[in-house]
């Protein structure tokens, strides 16, 4: 009888706990998708008005359109004195030339912090730190001057050469994190076959790095491409301003303001950001899953 009473207490139940019913489940479902369509609704109308008759664009909220005309395209891409096409491949320099900026010059750093012995290694990385709460407006000025004088206003060169010089305090202190959780012992079979610094960075840190490197590579493109503050700045010439300069023609408050070629040229400007990220989904997953933790 003991026996039979101490089993029944100790038997698992048969009903996991915190299981939720068919209720509860099909209203976390519905609540979820009534969040996902009110996230993408200002997606979907965007799209949707890029293909309708301009005097259709703001006349409806509905996302289906009463007759599909691509000639805002034609018109958004053509319709400036320059091509389109001009200031995507501008955007795109930028963000690609950033992207390999950020990538080596942070894990450079990121390197030494993690890694290397140094005389004031805390004390420099605490610094570093510290530049992450100053705010932008802040040294934008000093920059500008800088770059005035260095002839390179109205150039790529002050939206680039900053990043191969390990500016963004934010990737160097998320690959210190994941540096740190790489086994050291690594590093000390390295040095024992006759590695050096350059060679275990390049050989062992590098390829077994590939999710954050992947995760600051997304983050920087897609910052990048879509930064309007930078290039307002810095870029003047039409024929160097980027896609967020470009889209900022469409509309003219003191004259009529083409927002069919707008919602068009926008919604082509998503096109590299989405295959971007798509490709780069699983390492950026697995390298936001892994930051930190060790190994």
């Amino acid at each position: 009888m003991t026996d039979a009473i101490m089993s029944s207490v100790t038997a698992p139940s048969s009903a996991p706990l915190g299981r939720r019913g068919p209720l509860g489940s099909v209203l976390v479902h519905a609540g979820l998708i009534a969040a996902s369509i009110a996230m993408l609704y200002p997606l979907l109308w965007m799209m949707s008005a890029s293909v309708r008759p301009e005097d259709e664009i703001f006349a409806s909220t509905s996302l289906w359109p009463s007759s599909i005309d691509f000639a805002s395209y034609l018109r958004g891409w053509f319709g400036l004195d320059i091509s389109f096409g001009r200031f995507f491949w501008n955007s795109l320099v930028v963000s690609v030339l950033t992207v390999i900026g950020n990538v080596v010059a942070c894990s450079l750093a990121a390197y030494a912090f993690a890694r290397l012995r140094f005389a004031g290694r805390n004390f420099w990385f605490a610094i570093m730190l510290g530049t992450l709460m100053i705010p932008y407006h802040v040294t934008l000025i000093p920059q500008y001057v800088l770059f005035l004088n260095l002839g390179w206003v109205n150039t790529f060169l002050p939206l680039v050469v900053p990043k191969f010089l390990a500016s963004d305090a934010f990737f160097i202190f998320l690959m210190v994190q994941f540096f740190r959780g790489i086994p050291r012992e690594l590093d000390e079979a390295a040095m024992m076959d006759g590695c050096g610094p350059w060679r275990i960075y390049w050989k062992i840190m590098l390829p077994l790095s590939l999710p954050v490197l992947a995760t600051a590579a997304i983050f920087s493109f897609i910052w990048t491409w879509d930064d309007f503050f930078g290039p307002l700045i810095y870029l003047n010439d039409m024929n160097t301003y980027t896609i967020q300069l470009g889209l900022r023609t469409f509309v003219d408050s003191s004259s009529t303001s083409d927002w069919g070629g707008l919602f068009a040229m926008s919604t082509l400007s998503l096109v590299p950001v989405f295959f971007f990220f798509l490709f780069f989904q699983r390492l950026l997953i697995e390298g936001i899953a892994t930051t930190g933790m060790k190994r």
